[in-house]
């Protein structure tokens, strides 16, 4: 997440004074957002064992949401054959995630231990995709949140 954010920092720094580049929507360019997942792509998602479930946490992605079609997920497999649900983009403030929904609206919420591993793949509103990432929860962190690609 330092690395995410550090990166946040640098481009917004490096772009010109009057901010990001932008379309009308005042959203940054796709390019913005596929940089951002590139950069961070080992940190897109994040496992935790809590209170009796096992949440599988979006979040990182979802920062990118504004410029993203879909998110394409698939359990134990991978196959791509779901999408998760993305909340709206908020045009002014485009890489906040909402804080007045549940945890359904950045995470799936399963039966504790029941994904082994997640596969996922980003699809832009230019129809460009990610690779597929898979990942599997970590070992040893309770209920810390963590997640290790799969190699």
């Amino acid at each position: 997440m330092k690395h995410f954010m550090a990166l946040i920092l640098m481009v917004g720094l490096a772009m010109p004074s009057n901010g990001l580049a932008q379309d009308k929507s005042g959203v940054p360019e796709v390019s913005m957002f596929k940089m951002m997942l590139d950069a961070n792509k080992t940190g897109w998602i994040a496992f935790r064992e809590y209170n009796g479930q096992q949440l599988i946490y979006f979040t990182n992605m979802l920062t990118s949401r504004c410029r993203l079609k879909e998110i394409r997920f698939s359990i134990n497999e991978e196959t791509l054959d779901q999408t998760f649900n993305m909340p709206a983009c908020i045009p002014d403030s485009p890489f906040m995630i909402p804080t007045d929904g549940g945890v359904e609206d950045i995470a799936l919420i399963l039966e504790p231990g029941v994904a082994k591993t997640i596969s996922v793949q980003a699809v832009f509103e230019d129809d460009t995709e990610t690779d597929m990432i898979t990942f599997r929860p970590c070992e040893g962190v309770g209920d810390g949140t963590c997640a290790k690609v799969v190699e």
